[in-house]
């Protein structure tokens, strides 16, 4: 279900964007508030991103278009609240997002099939120049946690990345092997057979979750990193974030990543990660906030908060970024797009947390923004 937050009228963002211009004006040490200037739709408009969350952007101005959208399953659902959360507010602009994993969302913008493509992965270098539409843009949107579930009667497992690396290369099979019994000596472990479920498409979260496990388990992680892995054959494959999810849930001692939203829909056990600090560390929405505080973007706003430093920080923390040709040729979707990017960055964050994501931190949303800015629209 989603919820609602109001929003402030024009003149009230106005006069809260000019009172926080007169405060830092006056010096304050305190007053961490950025301030950045976007188009959208023509519209020119100052955000606020610390303190408002919210963007006087009139998204009823927009022109009529249609955005078709496709990739990433990780932040749908996330996506799909602010899809009709901006609707409420342009209901000319009609939007679809048809999901298939951030490797089908790269290939459909690459194609020119979609408009705009959610992904948790970068593109290659080599990839790059088959870009039909030429340079194309990071925008980051929001971060999660990838769970690792799993369906078995005990209660907060604790999991190690260097056992997590066994458990899914199949060297670890049943859960009361000595590796899991060591990290977990209070709980009474059974002989169940380990099922260990992963994605069967090209996938960003499988990316990330590999990049974990290259990063946290460096002498026992041997599949390397990648969008898809040479697992073992004897592994159970789902489609999307939420095959996997239903892959865990149906079948009694099986283990799978997932990210957080769909985990919790499904109800699914999920274990404590032990982190860089050597931390057991659940996974929730503080965890990963404590890890994107201290991620670094690039230049292109590409970051990486895997495995951060922090005793707080969740080591499974993954970025996603819808992804977006530089150069728009038609006029009515360039603005469209434009506007929904910023409804994505401004007043859809507001509700973030409500379905299990993680908001931008002030600085990477502020440059955010102006990454928008720079998309160029026909006169």
């Amino acid at each position: 279900m989603r919820r609602w937050f109001p929003r402030a009228s024009g003149l009230a963002v106005a006069a809260l964007a000019l009172s926080l211009v007169a405060a830092g004006c006056g010096g304050s040490d305190d007053d961490d508030t950025a301030a950045t200037t976007t188009t959208a739709g023509g519209a020119t408009t100052t955000t606020t991103a610390a303190s408002s969350g919210g963007s006087d952007v009139d998204f009823s101005a927009l022109p009529s278009a249609t955005l078709n959208g496709s990739g990433a399953t990780f932040p749908k659902v996330f996506y799909e609240e602010a899809i009709a959360g901006f609707k409420e507010e342009a209901d000319q602009v009609t939007l679809t997002y048809g999901g298939g994993g951030s490797g089908k969302g790269r290939q459909d913008l690459a194609d020119q099939v979609v408009d705009w493509a959610g992904t948790d992965g970068l593109v290659k270098d080599e990839d790059k120049p088959n870009y039909k539409g030429g340079e194309f843009l990071y925008v980051p949107t929001v971060a999660a946690p990838i769970t690792v579930s799993y369906n078995l009667d005990v209660e907060g497992m604790n999991l190690s990345p260097a056992t997590i690396a066994g458990i899914f290369q199949r060297q670890i099979m049943t859960w009361n092997d000595p590796a899991i019994a060591a990290e977990n000596p209070d709980a009474d472990l059974p002989d169940t057979a380990i099922t260990v479920a992963v994605r069967s498409d090209g996938s960003g979260t499988t990316e990330n979750f590999t990049k974990f496990l290259v990063a946290g388990a460096p002498d026992a992680w041997t599949l390397k990193s990648g969008s898809t892995v040479e697992w073992p054959a004897d592994v159970q494959k789902g489609a999307g974030n939420g095959g996997v999810s239903t892959l865990v849930k149906g079948t009694p001692g099986a283990i799978g990543y997932v990210d957080l939203a769909d985990a919790d829909a499904t109800g699914l056990s999920m274990a404590n990660i032990k982190n860089k600090a050597g931390e057991f560390v659940e996974p929730t929405l503080e965890g990963a906030s404590a890890a994107l505080d201290g991620a670094k973007a690039n230049p292109d706003l590409s970051y990486n908060p895997l495995w951060a430093d922090g005793k707080d920080s969740y080591p499974i923390t993954a970025p996603t970024w819808i992804i977006v040709y530089k150069n728009q040729t038609d006029k009515a979707k360039g603005e469209a797009l434009k506007g929904f990017l910023t409804y994505v960055l401004t007043d859809g964050q507001d509700f973030a947390n409500e379905v299990l994501y993680a908001r931008l931190p002030d600085a990477l949303q502020e440059k955010a923004l102006a990454q928008i800015d720079s998309i160029v629209v026909p006169a």
